[in-house]
């Protein structure tokens, strides 16, 4: 009876834990990363220190049978929706400059110098999407856990 009360605990600290962080995230501007739609919060899945979104039950199965491959849309999801924080350039792993970012579908991404913001500038959509958000840029640009 005892390991019952404390795993029905456990379980409702886990679940306000993940209210508390989506309750933060403005769903009218998240976009499920397979399909585009609108995001649902019921509709969800672990990805690294947060969760990611999708519209359907479909989406969220096509994500969960490859994640290495959707990683890089994961990614930007988590910083979109300022789940995760940059600590360093994606490309060089310098140090940022708070004046030098780029926007892209509202995840911003802060770079060293203005010759690593020109060059993701330059890029065009799949590009950036593979080389700001993917798992090499993702892991030199030490994207963290966003704390309070």
């Amino acid at each position: 009876m005892k390991n019952l009360f404390v795993a029905a605990v456990a379980a409702l600290f886990a679940f306000s834990a993940v209210s508390v962080q989506a309750d933060k995230i403005d769903f009218t501007k998240v976009k499920c990363l397979v399909s585009g739609a609108a995001a649902k919060e019921a509709k969800s899945s672990a990805w690294k220190d947060g969760t990611v979104y999708f519209c359907c039950d479909n989406c969220k199965g096509k994500f969960e049978g490859d994640k290495k491959a959707m990683a890089a849309k994961a990614n930007h999801q988590l910083i979109a929706t300022g789940q995760v924080t940059q600590k360093a350039c994606p490309f060089s792993g310098g140090e940022i400059k708070a004046d030098k970012t780029v926007e892209f579908k509202g995840a911003k991404v802060a770079f060293c110098c203005d010759n690593c913001k020109g060059k993701a500038e330059k890029m065009s959509d799949d590009d950036k999407v593979a080389n700001l958000f993917g798992e090499d840029a993702f892991a030199k640009a030490k994207f963290a856990k966003a704390t309070k």
